[in-house]
């Protein structure tokens, strides 16, 4: 008999810790109902304003329906089999999201969330990066632990960004089915940064390496 995999919490405040009172921890958690794929949340917020264009260019999973999120300012990837709710409302820490449901009939999915947040100078990406994945990883996973596997600087859009992978396990090592995280931060410009946060649970190659590809797909919105 197997054990189903848990449902996931997505924290109620940026995931990215900027020096404002709303990057502070200590508000109440909302969780999940159900799968994190169906991310139904029953919160009051601002619905994400963004429309569905299509990528023709060489860029992952070109020629797929993209979300461009235009408060985030950044456009990524629908693959097929995800899903997207241009209706749905979103707590303020995220502005747009795409959700997939795992075949396994066991609970767990993907989801890949983008938002904003305050300035974040380019020296200061792979810290705050770093840091924001880690307190995450805390987030969806209380009791679990989890293992840093990349931290790497990048470009979104020429712009510059740091992206982090943990390896994220829901009890204590050893034990339970681990799952994927994965955070980028974009210094977008000198008042404010963007992001985009994913999470796989489980995290097995397939699910990982699709959901490293919905983040890859990221462009500036136009």
């Amino acid at each position: 008999m197997t054990t189903p995999h848990p449902p996931l919490a997505v924290p109620p405040v940026p995931p990215v810790p900027p020096s404002s009172p709303s990057g502070r921890p200590g508000r109440r958690r909302t969780v999940l109902v159900g799968a994190v794929a169906a991310l139904v949340l029953a919160v009051a917020g601002v619905a994400a304003g963004w429309w569905l264009t299509r990528d023709e260019d060489t860029a992952p999973f070109a020629g797929r329906p993209r979300v461009t999120d235009t408060a985030a300012g950044l456009s990524y990837a629908i693959p097929e089999g995800w899903e997207h709710d241009a209706q749905l409302k979103l707590i303020n820490a995220f502005t747009s999201s795409v959700t997939k449901r795992h075949a396994d009939g066991e609970g767990g999915g993907s989801t890949v969330l983008a938002g904003r947040a305050g300035a974040v100078p380019q020296s200061g990406l792979q810290r705050q990066a770093e840091r924001a994945a880690r307190s995450n990883a805390e987030f969806f996973y209380p009791d679990g632990s989890s293992e840093p596997e990349e931290s790497r600087p990048t470009t979104v859009g020429g712009r510059p960004a740091h992206t982090v992978a943990l390896k994220v396990s829901p009890g204590k090592p050893g034990t339970g089915t681990p799952g994927h995280l994965r955070l980028t931060l974009i210094a977008v410009d000198d008042s404010r940064s963007a992001f985009l946060l994913g999470v796989a649970q489980p995290g097995g190659t397939a699910e990982s390496r699709e959901l490293d590809k919905v983040m890859e797909s990221a462009a500036p919105a136009t």
